[in-house]
């Protein structure tokens, strides 16, 4: 099972992220959450771009990716899941679990620590959100996640099959949350228990320091409320909200060149995590 899964696992990725992508970018044609005054001819470009660059850089450097690692991990009996002679179903979901806890630890150590956030900006500095906005990741930033996030599969032997789940369902959640897309006011209260929705995750957006370090989750929305984190709503509204950031605010900004320069330049120290007001 575990050698079939890592044989076909970029064409899954492939045709999960293709069938996501069209669906989600249908859905903010048909019912767009907010008017958007940079249209997609001017933004996706860019993003798209950064996606392709994104995919093909980590083939080459790390062409096993995370789900050849718990591969290995299984076949050697490494990690805290085999010691632990955990079923096979409880070991699923247990690294589901823990592999979205570490991703959204990840998250807040990347507004944290200044170095690192000079790279996660560019993901902030998209002057609308939708659904491109969710795969719009700085190639260094792609590169270091895949760092740590190959460093929990080893560490917990993670089943092949669990970490497959969870690249898929991550990579469906952050277009999902991403999208510029309406869903009725109580099926929203409802569905941000079990997972990130749009509204949710669009203050995280929020060109206000006390938004912006706010709502981290991607995938599961428990870790934003259990660690104080979680924000209900923007101040200004969904519709009125300014989104990106203090720099980079010339349309010039979401050319392709010019998002990969973008941690190179500047200063951000006007920026740090602890500027977070409490959440409300």
């Amino acid at each position: 099972m575990a050698d079939i899964l890592f044989a076909h696992e970029p064409w899954i990725r492939l045709g999960a992220f293709a069938a996501i992508f069209a669906t989600m970018a249908l859905w903010e044609l048909v019912a767009p959450r907010r008017r958007q005054a940079i249209g997609r001819l001017r933004r996706w470009p860019g993003n798209l771009g950064v996606v392709v660059i994104d995919t093909l850089l980590v083939r080459l450097i790390v062409p096993t990716a995370a789900v050849g690692v718990a591969v290995v991990a299984q076949v050697g009996g490494w990690g805290l899941l085999p010691a632990l002679n955990a079923p096979s179903w409880l070991a699923i979901i247990i690294a589901v679990i823990v592999l979205d806890l570490a991703i959204y630890l990840q998250h807040v150590l990347f507004h944290a620590v200044p170095a690192l956030w000079r790279l996660h900006r560019m993901h902030h500095a998209d002057l609308e959100i939708d659904v491109t906005t969710g795969a719009r990741f700085h190639p260094i930033e792609i590169l270091l996640s895949m760092a740590i996030k190959l460093g929990v599969v080893a560490a917990l032997g993670a089943p092949a099959v669990a970490v497959l789940i969870f690249e898929v369902l991550l990579n469906a959640t952050s277009m999902f949350n991403h999208g510029n897309v309406r869903l009725p006011q109580r099926l929203d209260r409802v569905v941000r228990w079990l997972v990130v929705t749009p509204d949710m995750h669009r203050v995280h957006h929020s060109i206000l320091p006390r938004e912006t370090n706010s709502n981290f989750g991607f995938n599961l929305p428990w870790w934003d409320r259990l660690f104080g984190t979680y924000r209900a709503q923007p101040q200004a509204g969904h519709g009125a909200m300014t989104i990106g950031t203090e720099q980079f605010r010339d349309p010039r900004e979401l050319r392709l060149d010019r998002m990969l320069l973008q941690p190179f330049r500047d200063d951000d120290r006007s920026y740090p995590i602890s500027r977070r007001e409490p959440a409300a």
